[in-house]
């Protein structure tokens, strides 16, 4: 990845190249019979010369079993979207807030598209 990112730096291309992981799968806090079991989330990661780095962004949900996020048996719910990932990615490559419908059509269950705040803020403008 530092390298993916050097050689961007280096063409002068940094600010206009952005990568992310995305995914709904996770693992839960307890393991099965052959390790552990499918969940929801995970992290993710975004990297570029226009996101706002050395951040966390969404809230790191307590470990333990029985957490008010914990489903049971360790399943987590998630508490930032992928649609919320997706919209900000969205919204930087030139998606209008009105469009996000169109393009996430859940997007409306996880942010505003009348927000004058961007759904999780860590793309510069």
């Amino acid at each position: 990845m530092k390298s993916f990112y050097d050689l961007m730096t280096s063409m002068g291309v940094q600010n206009n190249v952005t990568l992310f992981s995305a995914s709904e799968f996770g693992r839960s806090l307890t393991s099965n019979a052959q390790g552990s079991d499918h969940a929801w989330g995970g992290h993710q990661f975004v990297m570029g010369g226009a996101v706002n780095g050395k951040r966390i962004y969404g809230a790191y949900p307590d470990l333990y079993q029985g957490n008010s996020l914990d489903t049971g048996r360790g399943r987590i719910i998630p508490t930032t979207s992928v649609d919320q990932l997706a919209a900000e990615l969205a919204i930087w490559l030139g998606v209008s807030k009105s469009d996000l419908p169109l393009v996430l059509p859940n997007i409306s269950r996880f942010y505003d598209i009348n927000s004058t705040a961007n759904p999780l803020g860590f793309m510069m403008a």
